[in-house]
């Protein structure tokens, strides 16, 4: 082919100018050409972790089981037969049903002050669910911040945040808990945030790992060359590609959450009375122990179901993101 730009010029050669979103995509697909697969959608993703967590029969117990807890939850007017809050003065310690003395009006019967366990159970699980979200959410999202700076720009970053989760780490998570609220004040906000305070190093440091092991592989240096910038590389290149040891520490962080703030109420520095969460029924209830061993006995059970069933589905989802544990 003759060229017919005009002697001593340069051939004018049209250039398109790609942005890094661009050339990111185009890196990806490159390697993805070398590699001899295509990226698998969320969809499909979301399909094999469900193939392989209800696998698990314990974990679908535990997911059937929190279901529950969870619909009771959201319903707790419907569910419920009393206010929280009501007291029945003419049936103060009432015992169970089933037991001699007991009626249908208070199936699990009543408190010191007459107010109906079974309702404040139900409104319980209100507050013992919300708390552990709320603690979840406050831990995880601070937490993946400190530990995707440390591991991403490492050095003397590295160095001071790392050293700061350490001292967090070397108290005893209920002390250092116990601590906070002193200093705060008792009150249930207080008590969630320590607890999550108290949370916050464990995904601080299951971030920075698992950032240190991402940071070098192909797709990242893909990302690099075709001018993604330090943001971008963070949140968007990295982070997706280590939630899976998040997501697991998240499922067990709830229900040692729950656990948490119970021992808090228990002791006086979480929910004050007259609110009806489980840790403070337990508080309320000590001294009715031998005479009314239902004012203990059904919060505490409420607190282990609970705790038990969100374990359960930590331990199918572990076993589920993990490649290692999957069933061939």
């Amino acid at each position: 082919m003759t060229d017919t730009s005009p002697a001593g010029t340069t051939p004018k050669v049209d250039k398109q100018v790609s942005t890094p979103d661009e050339r990111t995509k185009n890196a990806a697909a490159d390697v993805s050409r070398e590699v001899g697969y295509a990226p698998t959608t969320r969809l499909e993703m979301a399909l094999e972790l469900w193939h392989y967590f209800r696998q698990n029969q314990g974990a679908m117990l535990g997911l059937a089981v929190f279901g529950a807890i969870v619909t009771v939850a959201v319903f707790a007017g419907v569910f419920a037969p009393y206010p929280p809050n009501e007291q029945y003065r003419d049936a103060l310690l009432a015992p169970p049903m089933w037991q001699e003395g007991g009626s249908l009006s208070f199936i699990l019967g009543t408190d010191a002050v007459g107010r109906d366990i079974l309702s404040r159970l139900i409104h319980g699980a209100r507050y013992s669910l919300f708390i552990g979200i709320i603690v979840v959410m406050i831990s995880l999202v601070s937490g993946i911040f400190v530990g995707l700076v440390a591991g991403y720009f490492r050095g003397w970053v590295d160095t001071l945040i790392m050293r700061v989760m350490d001292v967090i780490l070397a108290f005893p998570s209920l002390l250092l808990a116990l601590v906070l609220v002193a200093i705060l004040g008792p009150s249930l906000m207080n008590a969630m945030i320590a607890i999550a305070i108290v949370y916050q190093p464990h995904f601080a440091r299951l971030t920075r790992a698992a950032v240190m092991s991402e940071y070098n592989r192909d797709y990242v240096t893909s990302a690099r060359l075709a001018g993604a910038g330090h943001l971008r590389l963070m949140f968007l290149t990295i982070l997706p590609n280590c939630l899976a040891p998040l997501i697991v520490q998240g499922t067990l962080s709830f229900s040692n959450a729950i656990l948490d703030i119970a021992a808090l109420g228990f002791l006086g520095m979480g929910a004050q009375p007259p609110t009806p969460e489980w840790g403070t029924m337990l508080a309320e209830a000590r001294e009715f122990i031998l005479r009314a061993w239902w004012v203990v006995t059904f919060p505490g059970l409420a607190i282990l179901i609970t705790v038990l069933a969100i374990n359960l589905m930590g331990d199918g989802m572990r076993d589920a993101l993990d490649p290692k544990l999957k069933k061939s």
